[in-house]
């Protein structure tokens, strides 16, 4: 555990040199074919099994100890988001309109040197790490799902993942078992009235009625339909209602986010949207076309795998501490439904304002990077260390 801390901490520079190379070139999801590149010719050089193009532009990367032993998965995306950066730093985006806003490009470059320093010190260990490099985490259906069904998982005992958090003080890792950030869905709702003049309400079907009123009951859903200790949220972030001010609108399109903690909540929420929509139409003589979309699950780190990380990464040395469950959503996710893993949060708050993530303005603090190679990898040595392992 020494030799890979002094390595790692010798590699620092390195891996922030990396981050701010990958910061300055952001791509979005599903179009990162410069990322892609670029992580895999990091590894040509290197005593590793790569593959590309697993689910689409995903990489694989195999260390092999050449012993038998368990085998346990390494993650970190690289896809950025439509957002113009207004940081102001040296190494800022130079893609207008994107911008590595969630700290994807520091999960990528921690990962890259973590691997490279797993590599050269695979005769101390037993068994084989999968590093997983996925693209496209951002936008549904994500990057997972199809890395999964390429067989990026076979032969795979855990999956642990790492994100750099600007709202969480630097030097500290943060975990929580069992259910730890939301699942989402997406819906859009048309709402049909019919047409007429603003002086003659009567002759008419006011559609922009209708869709207040459905946005005003949603909100009962989460006030009045979810037990109080239940975690769910309802955001309708599109409200298209414009038209003429003396004329009645006979159509509105409304587009909603919703995020739910647990399986439960995310269906309980769906059923009573349907409901509220159905009811839309028998009150106010309207019709309705409701288009609701489920993606990314809830995630939920195994209690046991997620107790025995944190256990591991407190016996490094490293500070680490329990968290609250985070409101977004993660794709993740759907390692974790496949098998028993961990999703922890490295503090990279930076000095000066602190801004969230996908913000234009969003930074971390570069420390972060080396803590997340370090708490990742003293999990990986533990794991797979020569003698009997003491996990499974």
């Amino acid at each position: 555990m020494n030799e890979l801390f002094e390595a790692l901490s010798a590699k620092a520079d390195k891996m922030i040199e990396i981050r701010r190379h990958l910061h300055e070139y952001p791509e979005l999801s599903f179009q990162e074919e410069k990322t892609s590149q670029y992580i895999a010719d990091f590894y040509k050089d290197k005593d590793v099994q790569v593959e590309t193009n697993i689910g689409e532009r995903g990489i694989k990367v195999t260390i092999d100890s050449g012993k038998p032993g368990k085998t346990i998965a390494i993650r970190a995306d690289f896809d950025a988001l439509p957002i113009q950066e207004e940081t102001g730093l040296s190494f800022a985006s130079k893609n207008p309109g994107v911008m590595h806003s969630c700290g994807h490009d520091a999960h990528t470059a921690y990962m890259m040197v973590l691997a490279e320093t797993l590599a050269e010190m695979k005769d101390t260990f037993s068994g084989k790490v999968v590093v997983i490099h996925q693209p496209a985490e951002e936008v549904p259906p994500g990057g997972a799902q199809g890395m999964i069904k390429d067989g990026v998982l076979e032969g795979v005992d855990h999956v642990l993942g790492a994100h750099v958090m600007s709202t969480m003080q630097p030097g500290s890792i943060y975990y929580k078992s069992g259910y730890t950030q939301t699942g989402r869905a997406f819906f859009k709702l048309e709402v049909n009235g019919k047409s007429g003049h603003g002086s003659s309400p009567h002759m008419a079907n006011d559609a922009i009625v209708a869709a207040s009123s459905f946005v005003m009951s949603t909100q009962t859903i989460i006030s009045r339909r979810l037990n109080p200790f239940e975690t769910g949220v309802i955001t309708i972030g599109s409200f298209d209602g414009k038209g003429q001010f003396n004329i009645i609108k006979d159509k509105v399109v409304l587009e909603g986010d919703v995020r739910g903690l647990t399986d439960d909540t995310k269906a309980t929420i769906r059923k009573e949207i349907e409901r509220i929509t159905h009811g839309l139409e028998e009150t106010y003589g309207v019709t309705c076309n409701l288009d609701y979309q489920d993606d990314y699950p809830p995630l939920y780190n195994d209690p046991e795998f997620t107790e025995y990380a944190a256990k591991v990464i407190a016996d490094s040395g490293l500070k680490i501490e329990t968290c609250d469950a985070q409101p977004p959503s993660e794709d993740f996710a759907y390692y974790a439904k496949e098998l028993p893993s961990s999703f922890i949060y490295v503090g990279a708050a930076p000095k000066g304002e602190v801004y969230p993530h996908h913000h234009p303005k969003f930074d971390i603090d570069e420390s972060s990077l080396l803590l997340a190679a370090q708490g990742v990898g003293s999990v990986m040595m533990d794991y797979l260390k020569s003698k009997i392992n003491k996990h499974g």
